[in-house]
């Protein structure tokens, strides 16, 4: 060797996982932070609080629990379900007694699935920075979209339908009824939490 020292970059930011700068400016505002993480099958919700030796989880949901504890029958990936987990994420927040915060995410815009967390968490009763017109259509966040293709796909392709659809079926719900049982879920969750 010739001597040269070479200094890389944090394993984290060279492997793409963390934006240190953007996570110093988050970090600063004083405020927790409302963060959403997505994967292949689920959503994780989780406020947490920046803290000397290491983050602080306050309060979190994985949309797994959709389907265990409110009986939830669809995807726990898609819009209805980024909604309803940002809805319990946010009562759980504020029965920790916390009410603001910032939002962390990794990507975000008009209509994502980050964007139907923060709406919930908002009409849980949240305070958290926000631009305006960055949310899901009401009718996206029921589901009707995916309730009109399920019906438009059966007629044209049913083959083609029942393996899309496969989750749905298997869970006993037929996709066409998936705004009438978010509804259902919807209604579950807000009496559970009703008095925070």
């Amino acid at each position: 060797m010739n001597g040269k020292v070479i200094a890389l970059p944090l394993k984290r930011m060279r492997l793409g996982l963390t934006d240190y700068r953007r996570r110093r400016k988050l970090i600063l505002s004083g405020l927790p932070r409302f963060t959403v993480r997505l994967s292949n099958r689920y959503i994780l919700v989780q406020l947490i609080e920046a803290r000397i030796g290491g983050d602080h989880t306050i309060a979190s949901f994985y949309s797994r629990e959709l389907v265990t504890r409110y009986g939830w029958k669809a995807s726990c990936i898609n819009i209805p379900a980024a909604y309803l987990s940002g809805l319990v994420a946010g009562y759980r927040s504020l029965k920790a007694g916390v009410e603001k915060a910032v939002l962390d995410v990794k990507r975000f815009g008009k209509g994502f699935r980050c964007s139907a967390v923060l709406k919930g968490a908002l009409d849980a009763g949240m305070d958290i920075p926000h631009g305006e017109g960055i949310f899901p259509s009401e009718s996206r966040i029921r589901g009707e979209h995916i309730a009109s293709y399920a019906a438009l796909l059966e007629k044209v392709n049913p083959e083609a339908y029942r393996r899309r659809f496969s989750l749905y079926l298997a869970r006993g719900l037929d996709p066409k009824d998936l705004p009438r049982h978010f509804d259902e879920t919807y209604k579950a969750i807000v009496e559970e939490y009703r008095e925070v």
